[in-house]
């Protein structure tokens, strides 16, 4: 047996013969109703409590939030049915072993590194959510939009507990961590729309021109926010999963599908949570921006707090705070177990176990600090700018490589561990796109899909030119 084929073999072992590094066959297909609930649970999550109430922060009006997000998360379905879903069923290979095979093992890891890394900062802002709901029994102040360290002894020591839980469930496997979202996503999404009811209630609201004139026609950003129109709302939620969708990681999900229409069960996701739990999270804090306390706040100049915990709490009580912790957790867990596969791909001669433990230490760390679920607007958008590009060369291969005599997965062919037309592509796409973003203060979301279409233009070119053997 060739060293390739034991290393394979040992890959699979400890992936759990989940079919990493080769086609799933026809017997594993699973059909369209085995995705719907999937992603109905896994978008209506820990983010939401934070992304409905971090939009009025950035002043958004009643159009912008309502409309902007009705068309922004049918691009993200379009994305998920015509590109990811598409090719899934064509290759029926993970994201990482496609990526592989164009790009070649030593660029790979260094994706995966990536990828591990702001996967554990986004399971981190969900501890942090958590935090704000187990912290409300014990008086803790909570942490402002505008804090960056740990706000005190009792919030470390809430955070800290929640990530070893957290982490420690997840290093079980990939067993427990489905086993637990599938009976705490029921509970989350009733949560979701009771406090939307609950807030309609206590807003006053009896007519659908009182829902709408919550929002009016906007107001100005609160003090260190960026002020959102209904293009910035149409772009971010399009993107916020663009390392998903445009960037190929669900290939991972929908290589098991028995048809490319399975992509359109991410509507599930996308106007469950991604619509009306943002919208219900939205309502939360437009009821506690009524309070004296928030007041008093603004009337100082100051940002009101986002604490997703006592939001929660307000409306639906003790429910509320269960909720929040629950939401938290099933958006850390998996989260945390997707990076622990990122970093083992990087240290292959540590468990899974132990990788997962490695990932959910980084992931608390981050949970100490407030600011990456303040910031969390900004951070998903950079998190879809820095990864989405990859997906582009995946894309761009699949519908035009033979079109221009291009080889396909031509770092498996030439035997290539570092393709330089793939690195050259998202050097230059990243580098031109974010000078564009900070020189002249674009919308990150907004240069995401410029750079995502030089990516996998100049992959195409950079492939032609490589290819010339």
């Amino acid at each position: 047996m060739s060293q390739v084929s034991i290393e394979s073999d040992q890959i699979e072992e400890i992936a759990g013969g989940e079919f990493e590094r080769e086609p799933v066959p026809k017997s594993k297909l699973k059909g369209w109703k085995s995705f719907l609930g999937m992603y109905a649970g896994e978008h209506a999550a820990g983010t939401e409590f934070m992304i409905g109430p971090l939009f009025l922060t950035a002043g958004v009006s009643a159009f912008d939030l309502i409309i902007g997000l009705l068309l922004g998360n049918l691009l993200a379905v379009l994305s998920w049915r015509f590109l990811t879903a598409e090719i899934a069923v064509k290759n029926r290979l993970t994201l990482y072993f496609q990526l592989e095979k164009i790009c070649g093992r030593k660029l790979v890891t260094g994706y995966n590194l990536a990828n591990g890394i702001l996967f554990c900062f986004l399971a981190g802002s969900m501890i942090t959510v958590s935090a704000t709901a187990v912290g409300i029994p014990f008086d803790m102040p909570m942490p402002k939009l505008s804090d960056t360290l740990p706000n005190g002894f009792t919030w470390v020591i809430i955070v800290v507990l929640i990530g070893t839980v957290i982490s420690i469930i997840a290093a079980r496997g990939y067993d427990t961590v489905t086993k637990a979202a599938n009976w705490m996503s029921p509970i989350i999404v009733v949560a979701f729309l009771a406090c939307g009811v609950v807030a309609l209630n206590q807003l006053g609201v009896a007519s659908f021109s009182d829902f709408w004139n919550i929002w009016g026609e906007g107001s100005e950003p609160f003090p260190g926010q960026l002020k959102f129109t209904f293009w910035h709302v149409v772009i971010w939620s399009w993107f916020a999963n663009g390392a998903m969708h445009i960037g190929m990681s669900d290939l991972s999900v929908f290589r098991f599908a028995k048809e490319a229409k399975a992509g359109w069960t991410t509507a599930a996701g996308m106007y469950v949570g991604h619509y009306m739990a943002w919208i219900a999270a939205a309502l939360l804090y437009a009821v506690y921006l009524k309070s004296p306390e928030a007041l008093a706040f603004l009337n100082n100049g100051e940002a009101p707090p986002v604490a997703p915990g006592p939001l929660a709490h307000n409306a639906i009580g003790v429910f509320g705070i269960i909720a929040v912790v629950l939401a938290g957790w099933t958006t850390a867990n998996p989260t945390i177990y997707r990076a622990g596969l990122a970093f083992q791909a990087i240290l292959p001669k540590l468990s899974t176990a132990k990788v997962t433990i490695l990932a959910g230490a980084l992931a608390t760390v981050a949970g100490l600090f407030p600011a990456f679920a303040m910031k969390l607007l900004g951070f998903v958008a950079l998190y879809g700018f820095i990864l989405a590009p990859f997906g582009a060369v995946i894309v761009f291969e699949h519908f035009f490589a033979e079109k221009l005599g291009i080889k396909k997965n031509y770092a498996e062919f030439a035997n290539l561990s570092f393709n330089k037309a793939v690195f050259w592509a998202w050097a230059i796409s990243f580098g031109v796109f974010y000078y564009i973003s900070i020189q002249f203060d674009v919308f990150l979301s907004f240069v995401t899909l410029p750079a995502w279409l030089l990516c996998g233009i100049l992959f195409l070119v950079f492939s032609k030119r490589l290819q010339r053997i």
